[in-house]
């Protein structure tokens, strides 16, 4: 398939944004409302790494494309709150992606680690979710799945050096 993680991408953002209509939010201990499915968002952002590996800045059409359709197949409410924390947090994380030269692993997990919270913050944000534990619950959840890509990528770059 040539443009797989492309594809991957944009299924997942659909994916993502459905996910947070359809599962209920988890009550933490202090009383904050936390979306179990920030765990899946962290890898929508290591899929648009790869995918602008493979188009390029063409990767910022193929969000919007995702954004578009989720309207449509999310609750709109939750896709435009969606749709603006996509748009800032995957613009940080396509400039650190872009501008950094470092190694693959290093970019993911950077990227990661300066647009998971801006997203966390935003979309809490906008649902009138926002609290200091639910944006750290929020971008740990993302982070995590940074750090395990992170890995898997760090061990295949050093068995080839």
């Amino acid at each position: 398939m040539r443009y797989k993680f492309l594809t991957i991408y944009v299924v997942l953002i659909v994916a993502v944004n459905y996910a947070f209509t359809v599962i209920p939010l988890v009550k933490l201990p202090d009383g904050t409302m936390w979306p179990p499915v920030a765990l899946l968002v962290g890898f929508v952002f290591i899929a648009r790494d790869f995918a602008q590996r493979e188009v390029g800045h063409k990767v910022l059409l193929a969000m919007l494309v995702g954004v578009a359709i989720s309207y449509f197949m999310a609750n709109p409410f939750v896709a435009t709150a969606s749709a603006v924390a996509f748009l800032f947090s995957e613009l940080v994380d396509w400039a650190v992606y872009t501008y950094t030269k470092r190694p693959l692993s290093q970019r993911v997990l950077f990227s990661s680690l300066l647009g998971a919270p801006v997203d966390s913050a935003i979309f809490l944000g906008l649902l009138s979710l926002l609290s200091p534990v639910g944006v750290a619950a929020m971008t740990a959840s993302k982070v995590a799945g940074a750090f395990i890509i992170w890995w898997m990528i760090r061990r295949r770059e050093n068995a080839s050096t």
